[in-house]
């Protein structure tokens, strides 16, 4: 138990007070390894996941229901032939869309890709532009010559 230990009782040498317990946090923040999904992929996964939830609990009442011998138990088994259906579309639709949005954004999960490697040179080379840019408009093309602080 993670309370407060007694040091000492009242008729005893030593003080009688209550020790703090030390404070640690609950977990500690460790930087994620992965990337966030991108937003139409994680939406899909979404969807496939509510979809998928959902056809399990119909086919748990369709066999609920076929034990009981309940008249909804024919379609629950229908309901539950037709969300397997959707929720296989559901799947498949997480990994094409994984899968386009890969390809129309160009990550490619090797680190020395080429489609990284582009982004980096196209990167430097708007640093460059961006620094030459500072630098001529630091330098006054007439050098202040003939001009006057207030007209």
């Amino acid at each position: 138990m993670a309370t407060a230990e007694r040091s000492g009782a009242p008729g005893e040498s030593g003080p009688a007070r209550w020790e703090r317990p030390v404070h640690r946090p609950l977990w500690t923040e460790e930087p994620g390894r992965r990337h966030r999904l991108p937003d139409p992929v994680r939406t899909a996964a979404v969807r496939a996941v509510l979809v998928v939830a959902v056809t399990l609990v119909q086919a748990m009442v369709a066999v609920l229901c076929t034990l009981a011998g309940s008249w909804l138990a024919f379609p629950m088994v229908i309901g539950s032939v037709v969300g397997t259906v959707v929720a296989t579309w559901g799947v498949l639709d997480v990994w094409v869309t994984r899968q386009v949005w890969n390809q129309r954004h160009g990550v490619v999960s090797v680190p020395s890709s080429t489609a990284r490697a582009l982004r980096r040179e196209r990167r430097r080379a708007r640093r460059q532009a961006r620094a030459a840019e500072r630098a001529t408009e630091r330098i006054s093309p007439s050098g202040g010559a003939g001009q006057l602080s207030h007209p």
